[in-house]
């Protein structure tokens, strides 16, 4: 299985910020470590341009972020302060994870050790979110004739508010999202299907919700790739989450989306999104789930 990966997905922030900057890193050594994945399934990308970059950002916005001149305000809401790191970083990602979804239709499945950031907006960033990866992937899938029907499986706990809002109006993409009802954004633009779950939901409801979900999706949308958004943030540990999967939850998650894919025949492309365990090597722990489970099915069956 390759992924995609740089060094430069580390970007500097405030000592004591919330956002795990360094589990993108901790989660690349982790997988080396551990022999999830080898070194020469490494792919590492290069900034993403902006012509791909502005098919989903305005050209103000994804300029304003590369060249620094982002308003107090925006930065607020992106939560994350600007720096030349973060403009570096924030392009690298978007070109890891369209590097992703060619590598998974070529493969069948592949990831992206960074990615899917759905927050953004063609004109802004929020909820640590600056470009929106999924969208720019898709759309420049898309344009190259790779895909024509993508699906988008979220399962980060805070719904994918940009990527909803981008493509609602694009019956070729089926943008499905299970989350904290309750959690953020507070304004949610409808998703082609919404899960919303209560706040406390645990392992055998939101599996259940989620394995309902997806039956019905297969029933009615034939995608040619999926773009998986696997936040750990449901995790009942998370600091943002709200709700209380354990870790055998979110082992079983990972199981039934890959496993659907492969029932299906369908490339799936494995994205970080959300996650902020106690520690940074807690959260890369957790992230490193996806691409465990990942691996234990692509080698027991998937071929």
């Amino acid at each position: 299985m390759r992924v995609s990966f740089s060094p430069g997905y580390h970007a500097h922030l405030p000592e004591g910020h919330i956002f795990p900057m360094g589990k993108f890193v901790a989660l690349h050594r982790y997988l080396l470590d551990m022999d999830i994945l080898r070194e020469q399934a490494v792919v590492e990308p290069g900034m993403v341009d902006f012509a791909n970059l502005c098919s989903i950002h305005t050209p103000r916005y994804a300029t304003a972020v590369w060249d620094g001149t982002l308003t107090r305000k925006e930065q607020r809401r992106m939560g994350l302060p600007w720096s030349r790191s973060l403009a570096v970083r924030s392009r690298l990602a978007v070109q890891g994870t369209i590097n992703a979804g060619l590598m998974a239709l070529q493969d069948g499945i592949a990831g992206n050790l960074a990615g899917g950031t759905h927050h953004a907006m063609p004109d802004l960033g929020e909820g640590f979110c600056v470009y929106n990866d999924v969208a720019v992937a898709i759309k420049v899938l898309k344009q190259a004739m790779w895909v024509r029907n993508v699906l988008v499986i979220d399962c980060d706990v805070h719904q994918g508010n940009g990527t909803a809002e981008i493509f609602k109006n694009d019956e070729n993409v089926f943008t499905f999202s299970i989350h904290g009802e309750k959690n953020y954004p507070f304004k949610k633009p409808p998703s082609s299907l919404d899960v919303g779950m209560p706040d406390k939901t645990g392992d055998l409801s939101y599996i259940h919700a989620l394995s309902d979900a997806l039956d019905d999706i297969y029933s009615s949308f034939k995608p040619d790739l999926i773009f998986y958004l696997a936040g750990i943030d449901p995790l009942e540990t998370d600091h943002f989450g709200r709700l209380s999967l354990t870790m055998n939850g979110l082992i079983e998650r990972e199981h039934l989306v890959i496993s659907s894919a492969m029932d299906q025949n369908i490339p799936i492309t494995l994205l970080l999104s959300g996650g902020y365990a106690p520690t940074v090597e807690k959260t890369a722990e957790a992230h490193a789930i996806l691409y465990k489970t990942a691996k234990e099915l692509y080698r027991n069956g998937y071929q």
